[in-house]
C-alpha cells in the first residue's frame, strides 16, 4: 500500500514508467531464462551455436547501450522508449514463430538492440522527469524491476507447461502493451540541443574523468547483484538438495524489497551524503558472501525436511543481506549519474554507464564461474564466495575514496545553502 501511495504522488508520466518496468522484467524474465533449454533441447542445436545465438542478444544489447543514450537525448526519450519496446516485440515474437538460424539470429539482435534502446532512455526520462525526487523515484523503480524479474519466471515455468511458443509470444504481447500504452499515454518533452556532434558528446562524456571513475567503482555492485542469478541460486540447491530453493531466495528477496525498499531510501536521503550510503550499500553486497561460506561445510546430502531448512538459512541470509545492500545503493547510484555532466546528455551518460556495468557484469561473472569450478575441482569451495566478498568491498573502498576527493557531484539535499 505504501508502494502505491507513492507512486500516485508521482507524475502520470513516471507511474507509466514504473508499470513498463514492471512489464519490461516480467516479458524478459519469462522467456529468456529458458532460451537456451529451447535452443537446445527443442531445436537440436549444438552447445556451440546456442552459446552464439545468446552471445550476440547480449552483445546487441551491451555494447549498444551508449548508442541508445545518445538517441534518447537527440530524439527525445519518449520515441526511444517505444521504438525499444516495438523492437524487443518483434524480436521476441521471431523467437517465437522461428527456427532456422538466421531467424534466430536476427530474433537475438532486435532483442538486445531493443533493450540497448529502452533501457538508458527510461532512466533519462525517468531523472529529468523526478526533478529532485530522483532516489524516491529510482527506488520505486527499484521495487517495480525487482517485483518483474520475480513474477517472469514463474509465469515462464507455467507457460513452457504449455510450450515454448507461447511463453514467447505472451512475451511479445506484453512488449506489444506497452509500446502501445506508451504511444497512447507517455507525454513528449520538448529535447534540448547538445550543441556539439555525436561522436563530440561520446568524448565529453568519456573524457569525463569523475565520472568514468565512478562507473568503474560500481563494478563491484554489479557483479554482486549477478550473483542472485549465479552464486546464490548454486549455493542454495547445494545446501539443500533441492532445485526449487533457488525460488525461495527470490521470492524472500522480492517482498522484502517491496516491503523496504522506499522506506530505507526516504529515511536515507536526508541523514549523510549519498556516496556514504552508496559505499555503504555497495560493502554489505560484499559482507552477505559471508554467511553462504557455511555451505562449504555441508557433507552430503540434507538428513530430512528440517537439516535442509536449517542448511539453507545461510544462504538465505546472504541473499537478504545482498538485496539490502542493493536497495541501499542503488536509488542514490541512479540519482547521482545525471550530475556529472549537462542536463541534454543525461541520456549518453547513462548509457555508458550501462556500457561499463556490462562489461564489469559479464568479466565478474566469469571470475565467479572461474572460481565455482576450481572451488569444485581443489576443494576450495569457499573461493566463489571469498571472490565475491573482495569484489564488494574493494568497490566499496573506491566509492569512499572518490567521495573524499570531492569528485562526485553533490545532490540536491548535501548541497551548501546559497
Amino acid at each position: 500500500m505504501n508502494t502505491l501511495r507513492e507512486m500516485r504522488a508521482f507524475p502520470l508520466a513516471i507511474r507509466l514508467l514504473l508499470v513498463n518496468q514492471l512489464g519490461v522484467n516480467t516479458g524478459f524474465y519469462l522467456l529468456v531464462p529458458y532460451l537456451a533449454l529451447h535452443l537446445g533441447d527443442d531445436l537440436g542445436l549444438s552447445a556451440a551455436v546456442v552459446g552464439i545465438v545468446l552471445g550476440v542478444r547480449n552483445l546487441s544489447q551491451q555494447g549498444l547501450f551508449l548508442i541508445g543514450g545518445s538517441a534518447a537525448d537527440r530524439l527525445g526519450a519518449r520515441g526511444v522508449i517505444i521504438a525499444g519496446c516495438a523492437l524487443r516485440t518483434v524480436g521476441f515474437g521471431l523467437f517465437a514463430l522461428g527456427d532456422g538460424l538466421p531467424v534466430l539470429l536476427a530474433a537475438s539482435v532486435l532483442s538486445g538492440l531493443a533493450g540497448a534502446l529502452f533501457n538508458p532512455a527510461v532512466r533519462a526520462y525517468l531523472a529529468l522527469e523526478a526533478g529532485e525526487r530522483k532516489a524516491e523515484a529510482f527506488a520505486l523503480f527499484n521495487v517495480f524491476a525487482t517485483t518483474g524479474a520475480l513474477i517472469g519466471p514463474l509465469l515462464g515455468s507455467a507457460l513452457l507447461l504449455v510450450d515454448f511458443r507461447t511463453s514467447a509470444l505472451t512475451a511479445a504481447g506484453i512488449f506489444a502493451a506497452l509500446t502501445v500504452a506508451q504511444a497512447l499515454v507517455l507525454p513528449a518533452r520538448k529535447v534540448a540541443a547538445s550543441g556539439n556532434s555525436v561522436v563530440a558528446d561520446w568524448r565529453e562524456v568519456v573524457g569525463n574523468r569523475r565520472f568514468v571513475a565512478f562507473s568503474l567503482a560500481m563494478v563491484g555492485l554489479f557483479t554482486m547483484e549477478n550473483q542472485l542469478y549465479l552464486l546464490l541460486p548454486d549455493g542454495a540447491r547445494r545446501a539443500t538438495g533441492w532445485d526449487g530453493a533457488a525460488g525461495i531466495v527470490f521470492l524472500v528477496g522480492t517482498l522484502t524489497n517491496l516491503w523496504l525498499q522506499l522506506r530505507l531510501t526516504r529515511a536515507l536521503k536526508s541523514r549523510g551524503s549519498r556516496a556514504r550510503w552508496i559505499s555503504l550499500g555497495v560493502a554489505l553486497t560484499g559482507l552477505s558472501f559471508v554467511p553462504p561460506l557455511a555451505v562449504t561445510l555441508y557433507d552430503g546430502a540434507p538428513d530430512g525436511l528440517a537439516d535442509a531448512v536449517l542448511r539453507a538459512l545461510p544462504v538465505l541470509a546472504g541473499a537478504l543481506l545482498l538485496y539490502l545492500g542493493v536497495m541501499i545503493a542503488q536509488p542514490f547510484v541512479l540519482e547521482l549519474i545525471p550530475g556529472f555532466g549537462r542536463p541534454e546528455l543525461t541520456g549518453t551518460y547513462f548509457g555508458l554507464f550501462y556500457v561499463v556495468s556490462g562489461v564489469a557484469a559479464a568479466v565478474g561473472n566469469a571470475v565467479v564461474g572461474w572460481a565455482m569450478d576450481t572451488g569444485t575441482r581443489t576443494g576450495l569451495g569457499w573461493l566463489p564466495w571469498v571472490c565475491c566478498l573482495a569484489f564488494g568491498l574493494t568497490s566499496a573502498a573506491a566509492v569512499a575514496w572518490l567521495h573524499r576527493r570531492d569528485a562526485l557531484p553533490a545532490t540536491e539535499s548535501t548541497k551548501a545553502p546559497a
